[in-house]
């Protein structure tokens, strides 16, 4: 849906309030644990406003109940409620950019105007966390369960669908939401029957403008730092896409109840919930104004795409690309030049890597493990741009390429970095988080996807988390999280035949499509998440990018440790629509030691043996392995509870199985179908990760592929 004008009622934040300070006394703090959040608000005339908009507005549109009732009611609802003065404050800001002529409610021009900004302070300021979480916990967010990353977002959104991010000031005891709203000293943490409340002595009201609407705003010159990127952007013909906020036919047929619920898991004995919306969302990575001043030597407000053009041209980083003034066109030198730094889907700061069981990992503090990275495929022509952190590397990087301990021994922690592979630092401090559909991140360096970031991911094992080849499911905040409800435990996709969910994956009928999330459930899948297809399925998914022609193997992960997996046979090609059959149907029953079957366990030819103090018999055991279409699982990740669990490569039931092996071009498009060939409506798809690994990495005598 793209939003034709920008809604200034929806976009004001107090930016009165920022860096203010507050230096009260908290000996007088109040606490009330034995009134429900209703109750206490309405005993406190601090928030009188609050009180009347809460039972002005009502739960949603289909609904006459209102907040203010809502509130009264069992629950667990994090609230964090703006004083009188800060909605007069808020008020007063309306009047100085023209929405009203006077700060009071009586002046706003008609009862729906009054209405949209009485819902802006009202749903923002409101976190429904549900009945119970999975371990039977209320969710609810005190300042101690606070992120402690700065712009890091809570994991539960408020009542508008939109998540909050809080920072720290310089002083220890002041707290900021969306970077600008300061949170009362004394009162916060206030405990009631149903939840907490947070005294704000701000409103929060987030930016309701797309990023195409957000980027125009540095052309106009209402906003700094990123102009020149915005115009490049802009000269592209970017914004009709950046403007993209939410399939409306999609959310047309989940009110109406026209698409359901997934049945229950077989297995999971929990239902595969629809995800409530079908968002789009965009990450830029972003050379800042101040560095393009210092490179072109020009004034910001002098810099034109064509200067942009034009120095891009002079590095040859893109050679076989048009250089013309035709920037819409994906073969031209700006367009690829500016697409590599969009990704089509909104990672926050706190998943730019997902982290959840790699080795060293510490989900409790966030404490970093060993190396990690993600592979994402960006807007125009189709390229893999690395996302890298490390403890090394003391933040996140793009395209970092560093010399790794990898050995059988070694610990995957950073030897060296050479100097021309250090990568690109992103900035998360001074991200800009405001629009409803995307994020920007500015960048210490200039980004391109140049001959030496090619050569460099193709002397690499390139591994993708499989939900991470799907934009929606970041996009609608399905990867990456924790248990928290039963909802995002167990999610289910409708088949295309009722609606296509999926850019990149077809799901036909007699398909049960699940994803499930294990995270806290011990569970020894790569991130703790998987794909599980069940019936009698068949999917067609495009595949990633390679960065260079070459011989690559495409891998599969595969967990047997259960006798109710699948067959399937393995189509791949270039052709979606007549893709040819690869071999004889893969027997996903199979692990390193035995074949699981309904009728028993019987013993494999995979040969897979626990590994000894022997690393040449350990070595030869990985051929014979290989030999038979098999690689251990990596040594990389504990396969099972973090920290405590064995590795993955330690486990018989976890393999990686090899599909396919052949000659890829980065120019063109490659697609993977899996379809059942069992006569058997309850057997299952299991779908952790793959791996595209060049020639180079498996077949090299000299450095043979590492075990991680």
């Amino acid at each position: 849906m793209k939003l034709k004008n920008r809604t200034p009622i929806l976009a004001l934040a107090v930016l009165s309030l920022m860096g203010c300070k507050e230096s009260i006394d908290t000996s007088s703090r109040y606490v009330f644990d034995k009134e429900t959040i209703t109750s206490y608000l309405q005993h406190h005339d601090d928030y009188t406003q609050y009180v009347e908009l809460l039972g002005q507005t009502p739960i949603s549109s289909v609904s006459s109940s209102t907040v203010l009732q809502l509130l009264s009611a069992r629950g667990n609802y994090t609230v964090f409620a703006p004083t009188n003065q800060a909605i007069q404050t808020y008020l007063d800001s309306l009047t100085h950019r023209g929405v009203i002529s006077a700060p009071s409610w009586d002046a706003f021009p008609n009862e729906r105007s009054r209405d949209s900004i009485r819902k802006v302070i009202v749903y923002n300021s409101i976190i429904d966390g549900g009945d119970f979480d999975y371990d039977g916990n209320n969710v609810l967010f005190e300042t101690g369960s606070f992120p402690v990353a700065a712009n890091e977002e809570l994991s539960l959104p408020t009542l508008s669908d939109r998540k909050l991010t809080v920072c720290f000031g310089n002083d220890p005891d002041s707290i900021y939401v969306n970077k600008t709203v300061p949170m009362s000293v004394r009162n916060r943490d206030i405990p009631a029957i149903n939840g907490v409340i947070h005294q704000m002595e701000g409103v929060i009201a987030p930016s309701n403008d797309n990023m195409a609407d957000f980027l125009r705003t540095y052309i106009d010159g209402e906003r700094k730092g990123f102009v020149v990127m915005a115009r490049l952007v802009q000269a592209c013909g970017l914004y009709d896409v950046l403007s993209q906020v939410r399939d409306e036919k999609y959310e047309e047929l989940y009110k109406s109840s026209m698409i359901g619920n997934l049945g229950t898991h077989p297995t999971e004995g929990s239902i595969g919930y629809l995800p409530k919306h079908r968002k789009y969302g965009y990450t830029i990575f972003a050379e800042t104004d101040d560095f393009w001043a210092q490179t072109l030597g020009k004034a910001v407000d002098q810099i034109t795409p064509d200067d942009v053009r034009d120095y891009v041209a002079s590095l040859d980083a893109y050679p076989d690309a048009v250089n013309d003034a035709n920037y819409r066109n994906e073969d031209n030198v700006l367009n690829r030049f500016v697409t590599y730094h969009l990704l089509p889907e909104r990672l926050p700061v706190d998943k730019l890597v997902v982290h959840y069981n790699e080795r060293g990992y510490d989900p409790n503090t966030g404490k970093l493990g060993v190396s990690m990275y993600e592979l994402y495929t960006t807007l125009g022509q189709r390229r893999l741009l690395k996302i890298y952190e490390s403890q090394e590397a003391q933040g996140v990087c793009l395209n970092r390429f560093p010399n790794l301990d990898n050995g059988r021994r070694g610990t995957y922690h950073e030897l060296s970095c050479d100097a021309d592979k250090v990568g690109i630092r992103v900035d998360r401090e001074n991200v800009v988080n405001e629009p409803v559909n995307g994020i920007i991140y500015p960048i210490d360096g200039l980004l391109v996807y140049d001959e030496a970031t090619r050569s460099n991911l193709q002397r690499q094992r390139l591994r993708f988390d499989v939900s991470s080849l799907f934009p929606e499911f970041m996009n609608n905040d399905i990867r990456g999280n924790t248990v928290t409800t039963k909802e995002n435990m167990t999610v289910g996709f409708p088949t295309d035949k009722e609606y296509k969910y999926f850019d990149d994956m077809d799901i036909l009928e007699g398909t049960k499509f699940y994803y499930l999330l294990g995270r806290g459930k011990g569970w020894p899948n790569y991130l703790g998440d998987e794909f599980n297809v069940i019936g009698r399925y068949e999917i067609l998914m495009r595949l990633p990018p390679v960065p260079k022609l070459g011989t690559y193997e495409l891998r599969i992960a595969n967990s047997v440790g259960v006798n109710y997996r699948s067959m399937c046979q393995v189509y791949w090609g270039t052709n979606p629509n007549a893709l040819p059959a690869v071999g004889t149907p893969l027997d996903f029953r199979v692990n390193g030691l035995y074949r699981m079957t309904e009728a028993g366990n019987f013993p494999s030819i995979v040969g897979w043996e626990e590994d000894n103090d022997d690393d040449d018999h350990n070595a030869e055991n990985d051929k014979k392995m290989r030999n038979n279409g098999f690689l251990k699982g990596p040594q990389l990740y504990c396969a099972g509870i973090p920290g405590t669990s064995q590795m993955g490569r330690g486990r018989y039931f976890l393999t990686r199985r090899i599909m396919v092996t052949a000659q890829m071009d980065p120019n063109e498009t490659y697609y993977l179908r899996l379809k059942n060939v069992l006569d058997k409506d309850d057997k299952q798809l299991y779908m952790d990760y793959i791996e595209l690994c060049p020639k180079e990495v498996y077949d090299n005598p000299m450095n043979p592929e590492d075990i991680w």
